[in-house]
């Protein structure tokens, strides 16, 4: 009796460690994975999204791994973040909405014509799935770092973050 709820109590287990967010581009916009989009010749808004509500520690971090990759990509040596934000999105619609039908029909001699409005109003939790996005506006920069805590080096957050994020478990 015990071993079927072992088994799913793992199963279980399983899939919740196989729903962690991947390091990867994003296949589409919005979809999940990294996008950047230039703004000006040095400066990006850089976005990570998670499909689900994955931790938003990791999903920031991710942002940051992109951005020391595309600072590394133009050639240059660190970045600054000038804005960040953490966005948490419903992927469904929700909310009240309205709709309008018209009909209209004949039945011997008499015709008619009909209109009819409905109106939904959702009254249950949480509508639908939902997704996490970090955003930085970043911008690059050569030579020795800042001493801020905005300003990052680009080679040494790479690797530290490519270590502790990405590394074969």
């Amino acid at each position: 009796m015990f071993r079927p709820l072992i088994l799913i109590a793992a199963l279980a287990a399983i899939a919740g460690c196989a729903s962690a967010p991947a390091y990867a581009p994003a296949a589409t916009q919005g979809a999940a994975g990294y996008s950047e989009t230039q703004i000006e010749s040095n400066r990006y808004f850089v976005t990570y999204r998670a499909a689900g509500a994955g931790d938003a520690a990791l999903i920031q971090d991710f942002a940051l791994l992109r951005a020391a990759e595309l600072t590394v990509q133009a050639g240059r040596d660190w970045f600054w973040v000038d804005r960040r934000t953490l966005d948490e999105h419903d992927t469904s619609r929700s909310g009240p909405s309205i709709g309008v039908g018209i009909g209209g029909g004949n039945w011997g001699r008499h015709t008619g014509v009909s209109v009819g409005v409905g109106m939904n109003f959702p009254i249950g939790g949480q509508s639908g799935p939902r997704a996490r996005s970090a955003t930085l506006e970043v911008r690059f920069g050569e030579g020795v770092k800042p001493d801020d805590p905005n300003a990052y080096d680009a080679h040494a957050l790479s690797a530290n973050l490519r270590a502790r994020l990405l590394a074969p478990r």
